[in-house]
């Protein structure tokens, strides 16, 4: 599937003042799947995916705010709690009633926010099991790039301003497998998503989700704590940025764990990297969970 493609599926959705992509394909009688996108992608992250999941479920991905094809007001202080508003918005519009949750990396973070929600009475809609992909479930073990860093520091809009393709994609590339390097024309469709609709000026304003998990650190590891329902981890093991050592720390807090699938050699994209293997692995969680 290409990029022009996975565009023309979409449609847009206006929540809370904004236009946000949303691609909604399945049959009435199939259970439904949310996905939810990470930093700095966007819901294309999932195309290779999309025709497995499809076999078996409505899927449902969306570009969150500042993301992809959805609306990036310059002005504008990001957050995580109005994401998960904003994806709130999403299922009460499409009329989602059931649903399982498939997130990575931001992602991770903003289902962390929607399963508290869950957790206390509070969610719109009902979950019926969260897999996370890679991601920083738990600030303290989240190795943040320097580029992620300086993003979020008093330099990050001078760096964002001066920071080009060659640069994104040498980060980019940092994060993969070892010999799972993403193409060329995989960079591009990922730049060409960050800087559309002049894109990549909010990049540095996106980057504070990485202050959000530590001052909401006890409430989203709670979460995970508390959940009745499912969880699954499929966790890329050689991802730089929360691989194997993210795994260990979910094990060492003891948290609930209904599947792990773990993928040696992959990185911080198993969705992209290794689709048939985390399709695979996530065939297995809800058949067995």
């Amino acid at each position: 599937m290409r990029l022009d493609e996975w565009h023309d599926k979409g449609q847009w959705l206006d929540i809370c003042g904004f236009r946000l992509f949303v691609v909604d394909e399945g049959d009435a009688d199939q259970e439904t799947l949310l996905l939810i996108h990470g930093f700095p992608t966007a819901s294309w992250d999932w195309h290779k995916l999309w025709p497995d999941l499809r076999k078996t479920y409505r899927v449902v991905a969306l570009d969150m705010l500042g993301f992809g094809y959805s609306d990036k007001p310059a002005k504008h202080r990001y957050s995580i709690h109005e994401q998960a508003d904003l994806v709130e918005g999403v299922v009460k519009q499409l009329g989602l009633k059931r649903f399982h949750v498939l997130a990575h990396d931001y992602g991770d973070t903003v289902a962390q926010e929607l399963l508290a929600r869950q957790t206390n009475g509070e969610g719109i809609g009902q979950w019926q099991s969260v897999c996370f992909l890679n991601g920083g479930l738990f600030p303290e073990t989240h190795r943040a790039l320097l580029t992620q860093k300086i993003l979020l520091s008093p330099l990050g809009a001078v760096f964002n301003k001066l920071s080009s393709k060659r640069h994104f994609d040498r980060a980019m590339t940092r994060v993969f497998g070892p010999n799972t390097a993403p193409a060329p024309e995989e960079l591009a469709d990922f730049w060409a998503l960050i800087c559309h609709d002049n894109g990549k000026q909010v990049f540095h304003k996106l980057i504070t989700y990485m202050n959000d998990r530590k001052q909401h650190r006890e409430r989203w590891v709670d979460a995970l704590r508390h959940a009745s329902i499912p969880i699954a981890l499929i966790n890329g093991s050689a991802d730089p940025v929360s691989g194997a050592h993210m795994v260990a720390r979910y094990q060492e807090l003891d948290l609930p764990l209904a599947y792990l699938g773990e993928l040696e050699g992959i990185g911080h994209y198993p969705q992209i990297e290794a689709a048939s293997e985390v399709y695979r692995h996530y065939f297995r969680f809800q058949a067995n969970r």
